[in-house]
């Protein structure tokens, strides 16, 4: 005869809360690596509207945006505080002029992470040559 297995009534109860903490805390950090996920996209798009806006003479005078920084913080209404918004310009090694737009956002995190803190700062540079204002030029 095999002898009757010994009953256990709350050992699953107290597995569960010694596995709580841990899983609360992985619960947490992909919901925050998600939402950096979603909002550095957002970065990268409000960088590479502004450098399309400022690589176009003739697009930028028909665009409804005032400015770079209208059309690069057109993606982001609803980020708060607005992104910051830099430009640079230069020339290339062939000799073509471009300019670059940075865009830079602090990023709240849900929670406050040992050796990162309470928020991370997305930043997103593009660059896009800049289109001759007419033909041939």
């Amino acid at each position: 005869m095999r002898p009757a297995p010994c009953s256990r009534p709350g050992a699953a109860a107290v597995e569960f809360a010694v596995l709580l903490p841990f899983l609360m805390f992985l619960f947490l950090v992909t919901v925050d690596w998600a939402r950096v996920f979603y909002y550095s996209v957002i970065i990268n798009n409000c960088a590479r509207q502004g450098a399309v806006y400022a690589s176009d003479p003739v697009a930028a005078s028909q665009s409804p945006y005032a400015s770079v920084t209208d059309a690069a913080l057109a993606d982001a209404s609803d980020l708060q505080p607005q992104p910051t918004v830099s430009t640079a310009g230069g020339v290339d090694a062939d000799k073509n002029p471009y300019t670059d737009v940075t865009v830079t956002w602090q990023f709240p995190l849900v929670t406050n992470y040992p050796l990162i803190g309470s928020s991370v700062t997305l930043s997103r540079t593009a660059r896009a040559r800049v289109a001759p204002a007419a033909p041939n030029d």
